[in-house]
Order: structure tokens, then sequence, then C-alpha cells
């Protein structure tokens, strides 16, 4: 071999460049306070809807089950696999259920992306090129938001991250080193059991063009080394198979609906242009994207200097760069969009806008401004908390008993489950035989397609909401969370009264009434 694939030297300060603390190179405190700052704030805002309200309850539902097969409503929840729900309800069991803990997920996988790259540019360039990335990254408002939002993407985002970095490492000194490379397949594996198969798409689609254009194609062979791909498979196959094993539909439903049918069909949610993913990373990415046009300056001088530029240093920022064009690229393929999908190009897009960045004379002001906008963004979804229903599920927390039934009317109302602490799962008040519900990305499809695995139990808790007046019938005190819309309907259900307006839902209560023999 010969020495194209050498680690690089750790790139000097400038005569002009301050020198930064001792501690930045000490990697205890370092990632130690990366862990502080992504979780000071993590417990201060009520859930967000859907996605937090939705992904909170699968884990404390999983929490009350066997902590394998994901619960929404009490039903089989196969939208996602299960890493982010073992990873809350881990947090729930250790130090009990709150926000604080159905945010730890997202938050580790924060920490991941960051340490991974303070990892990789501490070794490549220094500790303070490795220093001052990490600061973009960790007070980029895209990133510090992210990691406090309790959803997938973070986590699938954090392991990616780290799986590319670790299998590009493996391949720096000749043939691949292996500890490097069963750590890179592993985190391949982690992904995959954070969010699906873009765990293995995502670095294949990475690593592997950014080799071919290197002319490494035998490195993109040694990559498949059995022991590595024994290790993803060790990693990532178990839960599936017992997943396909237990309900044999997992399989078309999770890989070939939520995967493939996504993927190319346009009757999902959240249908954007092709550009929208990348306009909106400059934006998510304020105030550091400021410093895009020195970063596109510095690529285009690394790729036209070839004789004068260090070979390993222009390889390097190749990967960075393909790696943001790649992620943006592939998830702007699809009509259905979220911002959330472009988490995985955070790390190389902070690593290529921080060294023109830490060598401007703004830097520590651009650091504390991008700070205070992560604060600032916290506080504001604090303080508005767009669509909570945490009042009502406090107030249903402290009124219901064992043996009262709760219907959730023409609506999941997931976070006043999991803030109610519901021991047993309410009934969801619907219209279950609407034509058009297949058709439509919502959460009634969500939870009509968990009647797939579970007929019997669906049946039982998915509530037909013209026969409300026949619940007060089964002997038991009912109480109905419904917003003002579908609580009009409330007033035919015998004895129904309102015991509680919220800020965007009520709370009923209905006591149980004698009925005519054989009503149900």
């Amino acid at each position: 071999m010969t020495d194209h694939r050498a680690a690089p030297a750790p790139l000097p300060a400038g005569p002009a460049e301050a020198a930064e603390p001792a501690w930045w190179a000490s990697a205890p405190r370092v990632l130690g306070l990366l862990a502080l700052w992504l979780l000071a704030t993590a417990w201060l805002r009520p859930l967000l809807l859907p996605d937090e309200g939705r992904y909170s309850e699968v884990a404390r539902e999983m929490l009350l089950g066997d902590g394998l097969v994901p619960l929404l409503n009490g039903l089989p929840f196969f939208h996602k696999p299960p890493l982010t729900y073992w990873v809350d309800l881990a947090g729930m069991a250790l130090i009990g259920v709150s926000h604080f803990s159905a945010r730890l997920g997202p938050a580790l996988g924060a920490w991941l992306m960051g340490a991974a790259l303070w990892l990789a540019l501490r070794r490549r360039q220094g500790p303070r090129a490795a220093g001052w990335a990490l600061l973009v990254l960790a007070t980029c408002p895209f990133a510090y938001i992210g990691g406090q939002y309790a959803n997938h993407d973070m986590l699938v985002a954090g392991t990616l991250s780290a799986a590319i970095l670790a299998l590009a490492r493996a391949l720096e000194n000749g043939p691949p080193e292996r500890r490097w490379l069963l750590a890179g397949w592993a985190f391949c594996g982690l992904a995959v059991l954070a969010k699906g198969l873009i765990g293995v798409v995502l670095p294949a689609l990475v690593i592997g063009p950014w080799l071919l254009a290197q002319g490494r194609w035998p490195d993109l062979l040694r990559l498949l080394h059995p022991l590595g791909l024994a290790v993803f498979a060790a990693v990532a196959l178990p839960w599936f198979v017992l997943m396909q094993l237990r309900y044999p539909a997992f399989f078309d439903y999770f890989i070939v609906e939520q995967h493939f049918r996504r993927f190319a069909l346009a009757g999902f949610n959240n249908a954007q242009p092709g550009w929208f993913l990348a306009a909106v990373l400059p934006l998510l990415t304020l105030p550091w994207s400021v410093g895009l046009p020195g970063a596109l300056r510095r690529l285009w001088a690394q790729r036209s200097a070839s004789a004068a530029a260090d070979p390993a240093d222009r390889r390097w920022a190749l990967l960075m760069a393909w790696w943001v064009v790649a992620v943006v690229g592939f998830f702007s393929l699809p009509t259905s969009k979220l911002v959330g999908y472009i988490l995985p190009a955070l790390a190389p897009w902070c690593a290529l806008l921080a060294p023109a960045l830490a060598a401007s004379r703004w830097r520590r002001p651009l650091v504390a401004l991008a700070a205070l906008l992560c604060l600032a963004a916290v506080a504001a979804l604090a303080w508005k908390a767009p669509n909570s229903n945490r009042d009502i599920g406090l107030a249903l927390r402290t009124r219901v008993a064992p043996a009262d039934l709760v219907v959730m009317v023409d609506n999941g109302f997931n976070d006043v489950q999991f803030e109610a602490r519901l021991a047993r799962p309410p009934l969801v008040a619907s219209r279950w035989d609407d034509p058009e519900l297949p058709r439509r990305d919502n959460w009634r499809k969500e939870l009509a397609d968990t009647a797939r695995f579970d007929p019997a139990r669906a049946a039982e808790l998915l509530y037909p909401i013209d026969r409300l007046p026949a619940l007060v019938c089964r002997g038991q005190r009912v109480w109905f969370v419904a917003t003002a819309g579908e609580a009009a309907g409330l007033t035919a259900v015998p004895g129904a009264t309102r015991v509680l307006q919220g800020r965007h839902a009520q709370l009923w209560r209905a006591e149980p009434q004698a009925c005519p023999a054989g009503k149900p």
C-alpha cells in the first residue's frame, strides 16, 4: 500500500490564533460538558405533538409490557424499531417516568454524534480544530433541539455518524484496522435498530462513492469482511427475527410499507419540493451557517491546489462534503420530507463550517449568540407549549381510579396517556369504518394498522364513536378526553359532565347508569 491513507499530522495553530484551554484535549472534560449541556434543559418543556407524545408513550407502555414489543394504546406499534424506546424505558426504569427520561434517546444520539466528531478531529487536526467543531455542533440550534426532541431522528443520526467515522478510520493505514471495522459495523447495526434500513444504506452511500472516487475499490471490498458482517447481524437482526416469528405480518408492514412504499409513494404527509431540505439546512444552522461562503472557498482551494494541499486533508474534506450531499440528496428524493431526516448531515456540515469560523475574530460572540438561541428556543417552547394537553393529563392522573374506563374521543391524545400514567390502555373512539382511513397518513391510520398484529385486542380498544352513550352501561365510571369540537357529541352520553376545560382539550366524566337489559 502507498501512503495515501496515512493519518495526517494535527494542524498547528496559526500565529494569530489564540491558544485554547489545555482541557480541550481532555476527553472526560469535553465529553462530560457536552452531556451536561445536552441534558440541562431536557426536562423543561411539555411533550410536543404528535411525535413526542406518541414516542414517549410507546416507551412508557413498553416499560409496562415485556420491553420487546413497541406498544401504543396497548397494541403492537411497528412504525419504528426499538432502540430509542429501549434507551428511554431504561431511563424511566432507573429514574422514573418523566419528560427528562423520555428524551434520553435523542440526547444519547446527539452526544454520540458530538463525541464521534470530536474524537475523529482531535486525532486528525488536533484539539483546537476538534474543540471548535464540537462547539459549532453543540450550539447549533438544530442539533440542540434535535437532541432533546423525543423521536428517533437524532439517535439514528448519532449512530450513523459514529458508523461512518469508524469505517473511514478503519481504512486509514493499509488493510482495515479490525477494531474500527467492527466498531463501524456495530454502529451500523445500532442505526438499523434506531430507524431501520437507512442505518446501513446511508453509510454505504457515503463511504462507497467516496472510496470509488479515489479509485480505492479494493478497500470497498475489504469493508465487507465476514467478521464485520457477523457483528452487524448479531447487533441488528435478533429483534427483527423475533418480531417476524411473533407477528407474521411484520416484514410486509415494517420493511415493505414503512421503507419502500413510504420512500417511493406520494400518499404520505409532509409533501415538499425537491429543494426543500437543501434550503432549510443553512437556515436551521444559523448563526453558524454564516461561515458557509468561507467553507466553500476552502473546499475549492483544496480541490484546485492539488500539488500543495495535503492529500489526506483533501480526502477528509471530500468525505465531509460528499457526506452532506449524500444525506440531503437521498432524503430529497421522496415526496414526504421532514427536517429531522437531515440530522445525519450535521456532523460533516459543522466540520466544514468550523475552520473558517475558528479563525474569525467573531467566533466567541457567535458562540454566545448560538447558545442563547438554543436556550431561547427551549424557553419559547416551554412557554407556548404548542398543542400540549399536559393539564388534562395531570388532572386525569389525580382523578382516575383503577376500575375506571378512560376514552379518547377522536384523537389519540398520547401525551394525556403519558402524563396520566394510565395503567391500562384507554379506548380510542373514532370512525374506524371510514373508507378514507387507509388512504391518509395520520394518527387514525397508525392505530388502525395495529389490527394487523392483534385484531382481537384492536377490536376491544378501537371503539366506534357513534356508540359512546353505551359505555355508561358497563358499570364503570367513564372519563372522556375530547377537543372542543368533539366534546359537543358527549352531551348525548347519559350523565356526562365536563369537569375541566384545558388549553386545548376538555375532560368529561360520566357515572355508570342503569341500562335496559341487553344493551352493551
